[in-house]
């Protein structure tokens, strides 16, 4: 759904896209892989009940998936108290009288936690693997690590193929740590890779493209996107697995969250801005013929009427040859 006329001129002139990874280049459905306790005193139940307590009130999708898997398991979760959640970072909550944080590497350090050499060690383990990581954590340690993996889109890799061949700059802008964004980038075709975003880092990366006097695209689908999704030029929402905030926010709503329309959308929006631009000319050529024919006494006024008519007609005609196009795709760049 494309809410207006003038996102759609807008898009014609984007030669730049950023995308959001979980939801957008991935389907955004979270499993948990790996339960890793660094506490003698935890099992993986026990730590998974502890986290899933700490992330129940939470919107986020690592926190929803954590719930969802406790529950499967059938563990028991607990109430939690003073929740407090910092967007882009994690959560903080009191479980059993446990004070716990559960959310990135960045954000454990920035509350004190230090993290030992196993820990790190399994950091870099599983995101060569290109696993989403939560840690939890209990005072100044961490308790735990819980993995959770995505599945990408099978027409990620040829959709970014197509629009380097419509020379089109594509860029990944993700909270995820840099190894798991450059695992998913190199996957897709995606060169340039700007990983461990806040929510208000992403607006800043978007406004950074457009100070190069770059046309920006930004494509996304979760809460954290919305700001980044206003900021951009053209902003495009995952329409059905899409928050709802970011949907309201942005100027396009992939409804079948279907990739492969990016660069038919591209392709449209060119077709229509070369339109305009035509159909302008046509007009302004119509109507400067008939004004010079009226001075030179060769058009009464209404044969002008008609021909002025007949201009407008030929503008809609033009228009409504967009209906139902059908648009060529550019092969695959790098393809054989």
């Amino acid at each position: 759904i494309i809410k207006s006329g003038e996102a759609l001129e807008k898009m014609g002139k984007v030669d730049t896209i950023a995308f959001d990874k979980t939801g957008t280049l991935t389907y955004g459905r979270l499993e948990v892989s790996d339960l890793l306790s660094f506490d003698d005193a935890l099992d993986e139940n026990g730590l998974l009940s502890l986290a899933a307590s700490a992330e129940a009130k939470s919107e986020h999708p690592l926190g929803k998936a954590i719930v969802s898997c406790a529950k499967a398991r059938n563990v028991k979760l607990s109430e939690s108290e003073t929740f407090q959640m910092t967007a882009g970072r994690g959560v903080s909550a009191n479980v059993s009288g446990r004070q716990l944080l559960c959310g990135n590497e960045r954000y454990l350090k920035e509350n004190g936690v230090v993290l030992t050499e196993p820990v790190r060690a399994a950091l870099a383990r599983l995101r060569e693997q290109g696993k989403a990581l939560v840690l939890a954590a209990e005072g100044a340690r961490c308790i735990g690590v819980i993995a959770l993996s995505d599945t990408l889109r099978p027409e990620a890799a040829k959709m970014i193929r197509r629009l380097n061949a419509m020379r089109t700059k594509t860029v990944l802008l993700t909270g995820d740590h840099q190894k798991t964004a450059d695992y998913f980038a190199s996957r897709v075709g995606i060169e340039e890779v700007r990983a461990e975003l806040l929510p208000e880092e992403k607006v800043a990366a978007i406004a950074r493209l457009q100070s190069e006097n770059r046309t920006v695209c930004m494509i996304g689908d979760g809460i954290n996107d919305a700001p980044a999704l206003k900021c951009a030029d053209v902003g495009a929402a995952m329409g059905s697995m899409g928050s709802d905030i970011a949907v309201e926010a942005a100027d396009i709503a992939l409804m079948n969250d279907d990739l492969s329309n990016i660069p038919y959308l591209k392709r449209l929006s060119d077709a229509a801005v070369h339109t305009i631009k035509l159909s302008i000319l046509l007009s302004m050529c119509i109507n400067f013929l008939a004004v010079a024919l009226s001075v030179m006494g060769l058009l009464n006024p209404t044969t002008g009427a008609l021909v002025h008519n007949a201009g407008s007609c030929l503008v809609v005609f033009i228009a409504a040859l967009l209906y139902d196009r059908k648009f060529d795709m550019p092969p695959d760049a790098g393809s054989a």
